[in-house]
């Protein structure tokens, strides 16, 4: 798994390439909490390069949810392939996250709101 982050105005991009597993979700959940350390508390998790997560990879992105709203800000998702999405679907987590197709609309949700 690679990840990449950037900043597009105050909020954060953080793009995740791979699989999201047992053996990547922390290395994962630790960029976020690194982020959100570092104060950024408004994230996009670019998904489009992703073409697996298991559990393990739902808790991180949960754990990141919870921790950037306990801040005032949010983690949304963008750019899911299909099977990634079923696996959130599967799991209940499309009514969690807020969920964009695209990286521009999950910035212009920001940006409405």
């Amino acid at each position: 798994m690679e990840i990449t982050i950037s900043a597009i105005e105050s909020t954060t991009i953080v793009v995740v390439e791979g699989s999201v597993d047992s053996f990547t979700a922390n290395q994962l959940a630790e960029a976020f909490d690194d982020v959100i350390k570092g104060g950024c508390t408004r994230l996009i998790a670019d998904l489009g390069a992703v073409d697996y997560t298991s559990s393990a990879g739902l808790r991180s992105l949960l754990i990141t949810l919870k921790d950037a709203r306990k801040l005032g800000g949010d983690l949304r998702l963008a750019a899911m392939r299909p099977a990634v999405q079923r696996v959130m679907s599967l799991s209940g987590f499309t009514g969690i996250f807020n969920i964009y197709d695209d990286v521009p609309a999950a910035l212009a949700s920001y940006n409405a709101g």
